[in-house]
């Protein structure tokens, strides 16, 4: 047990000893987060009277930056983030900044814990990847640090937003596909939740229906649902076939989700014809060969970057960013034989 009386200042760890609760509690009770009840909050503050704890986020106000800006990445095997990773450290080369990264936690796109973890450690800025969490969620979380969401089509006034449009490249794709003749295109895309209409997901999504849907397709829509990344990509595209190998096509929500389709395409020796979306460096390699959609991830991360920066030295009105995809046309997509 911490003794009370000793000389040296009580820190947030000896806090959480006194009420019993983790560090993470302490620091959510300090800053008024979501989701913290009356009990614990009795307790916290308790413990911080007995204590005379005086909160480190004081002492940080009184030194000024701690000059690192965290980011909230939804999945690490995603090369598309990658490319925004990189585009957010070039922004920062030259400056006193760093980059602190925290992944979400495993199963969820939403990344309210990792955002939290990187406001506790007093980060200058977030640059949180489309995470699920409500904006008004997020607000409370960060507690005014400058907040820069990238992927979701929020016009919140409280934070700034960098986005592809989505609805643009996603109608490229369509069309292109319908060029070549193809009616049966199904949507590779992710779960229910991370398609809700904000998301960049959720906008390509919808506009598949309604593309569908104006081309006189609407009986032919099929939507395949599957987890992150190649292997669940590739395993939802097997079950399709074996389920009703109708399909012609293939329209991946990202890249990852169609390199994983034209896996299972490959090994199942079927003629579909298969497009993704944000053109990752592997896209390009001949033996994939991977037509899709270009988004300039690196910078969009430079963007998000100088929106942070912006807001650190004083604007005080939310900037909303929008950069333009291209189709790009590789040897994936044919047409149906």
């Amino acid at each position: 047990m911490t003794d009370p009386g000793r000389r040296r200042p009580a820190t947030i760890e000896d806090v959480a000893i006194r009420a019993g609760v983790s560090r993470a509690a302490v620091s959510k009770v300090m800053r008024n987060a979501y989701g913290v009840s009356d009990a614990m909050r009795e307790r916290v503050n308790a413990a911080m009277a007995e204590l005379n704890y005086r909160p480190r986020i004081a002492a940080r106000a009184m030194r000024g930056q701690t000059y690192t800006i965290g980011v909230e990445i939804p999945d690490l095997g995603n090369q598309f983030l990658t490319r925004v990773v990189d585009g957010a450290l070039a922004a920062l080369s030259g400056t006193a900044y760093q980059l602190i990264i925290a992944p979400a936690e495993a199963g969820t796109r939403e990344g309210l814990k990792a955002i939290e973890a990187l406001v506790d450690r007093a980060v200058d800025g977030v640059l949180a990847v489309s995470p699920r969490v409500d904006p008004w969620v997020l607000e409370r979380a960060v507690g005014g640090i400058p907040v820069v969401m990238l992927g979701r089509h929020d016009n919140d006034a409280n934070y700034d937003t960098v986005v592809g449009d989505d609805a643009a490249g996603t109608r490229s794709v369509m069309a292109h596909l319908f060029g070549l003749g193809h009616r049966r295109i199904a949507h590779l895309t992710i779960d229910e939740a991370s398609t809700e209409n904000r998301s960049a997901h959720g906008i390509r999504l919808r506009t598949y229906l309604e593309e569908m849907t104006l081309a006189g397709f609407a009986n032919d829509i099929r939507v395949i649902r599957t987890g992150e990344g190649q292997a669940a990509g590739s395993a939802a595209i097997r079950a399709a076939l074996d389920d009703d190998p109708t399909f012609t096509a293939v329209f991946g929500g990202h890249d990852e989700l169609a390199i994983g389709a034209l896996r299972a395409v490959a090994e199942s020796s079927a003629h579909i014809a298969v497009a993704g979306y944000d053109d990752v460096p592997i896209a390009s390699h001949p033996a994939l060969g991977l037509t899709t959609v270009r988004q300039p991830g690196a910078e969009m991360g430079a963007r998000a970057i100088e929106l942070l920066l912006e807001r650190m030295n004083g604007r005080d009105r939310a900037a909303h960013v929008a950069f333009t995809p291209e189709l790009v046309v590789r040897t994936s997509t044919f047409p149906p034989g």
